[in-house]
């Protein structure tokens, strides 16, 4: 990260009332998560051979890994396309991002059937140049390592100059100190590469959790199926990256009683209606060259699905966003980087469970407490660390320049 950013630990108590309803939820989710590895699936979740996967995959990993683009795209736009005056939104998108692949691997773990061989895509005799999901995994797997070594000049910054050991241990103050000195020459020589291959391998496992889709043609409704889903997918999550970074930075502001950065986040969300345009064209037009889009008034409710997804997630944001007085108002651009977050969430668990279907179909799937219970606990967990983090590195500006 660039040193010019002045950033420092927010001075705010780490546990209040609402950290202790994060806890709560942290816990049931845990509990449920014990059973699930202790009794199989079966035991916790509605999850069968029609139905192998539920809103663990549509949510916490399809979901997660769309939300979580606000990494690459801030890193893209301050560091590839150096517009420096974003640097400062660049540390609380890191860090949501980091946050946000580290909880979809949590919640991989518990979906996967034989969790215990999640490592298995490392050993070379284990790879399939023709497998989609290996290639996600494998992609998620770098570029989760990726996310922790961006992190570490935060680390770094927070520790070097004021490592003082207790006395037994004081005798090692100078070590320490010269081996965060090395660390920080080294990380900042290399950091280029890692900015880099973090937006390369991005771009590669966003499309490509659309490709996992494309190979089903049978068992998807036509308003979803097409061929260009990994193009859409990777269009959705860009154009989500800009509006989560807002969403975040103005709740952050707002949880933390500081002013938000409209000077940054307006210019930003000027950005965004482009980003949607260019989403919403390739949308209709797949519609249009497929010849599908009498789906949308037959009645039906996936028909009523696609149009709440399509309409309220892109259509109205894109038309909010428009607008200057949207863009300056804190609580305006709020709801419509909001609604775009919704919009991308609900077409992801569209994609992987409205528009799916068996083809045998004995009943229909419904979450149980269970699922519901531990995805509610990974977002309430990824809430309590963003918040425990941000109070001991400097990840969000100083409060004299918020």
């Amino acid at each position: 990260m660039s040193a010019h950013v002045e950033a420092a630990p927010v001075r705010k108590p780490i546990f209040t009332p609402g950290v202790y309803v994060l806890l709560t939820l942290m816990a049931i989710g845990a509990g449920f998560a014990l059973s699930r590895f202790l009794f199989g699936l079966k035991a916790v979740t509605h999850l069968d051979d029609q139905y192998p996967w539920g809103i663990w995959i549509a949510i916490d990993v399809a979901s997660g890994v769309a939300l979580a683009a606000g990494g690459f795209t801030t890193a893209a736009l301050a560091h590839v396309f150096h517009r420096e005056h974003y640097e400062v939104i660049t540390r609380p998108a890191l860090l949501t991002a980091m946050l946000g692949y580290t909880f979809v691997v949590l919640g991989l773990l518990v979906d996967l059937g034989r969790y215990y061989n999640v490592w298995h895509p490392i050993l070379p005799s284990m790879w399939s140049g023709h497998s989609v999901l290996f290639e996600v995994g494998m992609c998620v797997m770098f570029y989760l390592t990726t996310l922790y070594i961006e992190f570490l000049p935060i680390v770094i910054e927070r520790f070097k100059g004021k490592v003082n050991l207790p006395h037994p241990l004081s005798a090692f103050n100078g070590l320490f100190e010269g081996l965060l000195n090395l660390a920080d020459h080294t990380v900042n020589r290399v950091m280029f590469l890692f900015l880099i291959l973090g937006i390369v391998l991005s771009c590669l496992h966003q499309s490509s959790l659309g490709t996992l889709m494309v190979i089903d043609p049978y068992k998807m409704h036509p308003l979803w199926w097409t061929p260009i889903l990994p193009f859409l997918f990777l269009l959705s999550a860009i154009a989500v990256g800009f509006p989560m970074v807002i969403f975040e930075s103005i709740l952050a502001s707002r949880v933390f009683g500081r002013k938000p950065e409209m000077e940054v986040l307006a210019p930003l969300s000027k950005i965004v209606p482009v980003l949607l345009f260019v989403y919403i064209c390739f949308r209709i037009g797949d519609l249009s060259i497929r010849g599908v889009g009498h789906y949308l008034w037959d009645g039906s409710w996936k028909s009523f699905f696609y149009l709440a997804d399509f309409g309220l997630g892109f259509i109205l944001p894109f038309l909010m966003l428009l607008s200057e007085r949207v863009r300056r108002t804190p609580s305006l651009l709020f709801t419509a980087s909001t609604l775009v977050i919704l919009g991308v969430l609900f077409n992801r668990i569209n994609v992987f469970l409205i528009a799916y279907q068996p083809v045998y179909e004995q009943k229909q799937y419904i979450p149980s407490i269970g699922e519901i219970a531990v995805t509610v606990g990974l977002f309430s967990g990824l809430m309590f660390l963003y918040r425990l983090l941000v109070t001991i590195f400097p990840v969000l500006p100083k409060e004299e320049r918020a």
